[in-house]
């Protein structure tokens, strides 16, 4: 499908379906924590049965994971492509992050349960940085066209989206143990990028 086309009514209720349960996984997770969550739990909040909950995710903690990180990925996917187009592609993504970051205090006590519950299970740690991957390519694919000379294959935009994602991860650990302003620290991390010309 191209990105022309509007996406089927049976797609959109997919996706819908796939939030919802989403959501209502990292919520009962973040109220009980991912070991006093069970998979029944979860389609009842999401008012979905319990085999349907399977044919959206294997198992709790890829659930879990998709509800932390998929309404951020929403959030910096939009941010970078509301950047002006000849803005440079780590201009873009400094602008982006900080636009995003206007709304990190609001959320800070939602973000730091989120952060803990990503220590607190091995398994669900592990979903995470496999969502990060999401968020990389994400990423890479809307910085992509801000390079010049870009070539196939070009390491750059996902180098540069994958460096994005490590300083978000480092900002995030140095906050939830030391505190501090969690928009600075994301700003002085992204500053000290460097993917340089081809």
């Amino acid at each position: 499908m191209s990105q022309s086309e509007p996406e089927s009514l049976t797609v959109r209720k997919r996706r819908a379906t796939n939030a919802r349960i989403a959501a209502s996984a990292a919520r009962l997770a973040g109220r009980q924590g991912v070991g006093g969550t069970t998979v029944d739990q979860i389609a009842a909040d999401a008012e979905v049965a319990r085999a349907t909950f399977f044919r959206y995710f294997d198992t709790k903690e890829s659930a879990v994971a998709e509800g932390i990180t998929g309404p951020w990925l929403t959030l910096v996917t939009e941010a970078i492509a509301r950047q002006p187009a000849g803005l440079p592609a780590k201009e873009a993504l400094v602008a982006a992050f900080g636009e995003l970051a206007a709304e990190f205090p609001a959320h800070a006590d939602q973000i730091r349960e989120l952060a803990r519950l990503t220590r607190s299970s091995a398994t669900l740690n592990a979903w995470t940085a496999q969502a990060y991957q999401r968020y990389e390519h994400a990423i890479a694919e809307l910085l992509a066209p801000r390079f010049r000379n870009l070539v196939e294959h070009d390491p750059r935009p996902r180098l540069l989206a994958a460096l994005a994602m490590a300083a978000v991860r480092i900002s995030l650990d140095d906050w939830v143990e030391g505190g501090g302003a969690l928009p600075e620290l994301i700003r002085r991390a992204l500053d000290a990028l460097s993917v340089g010309p081809r």
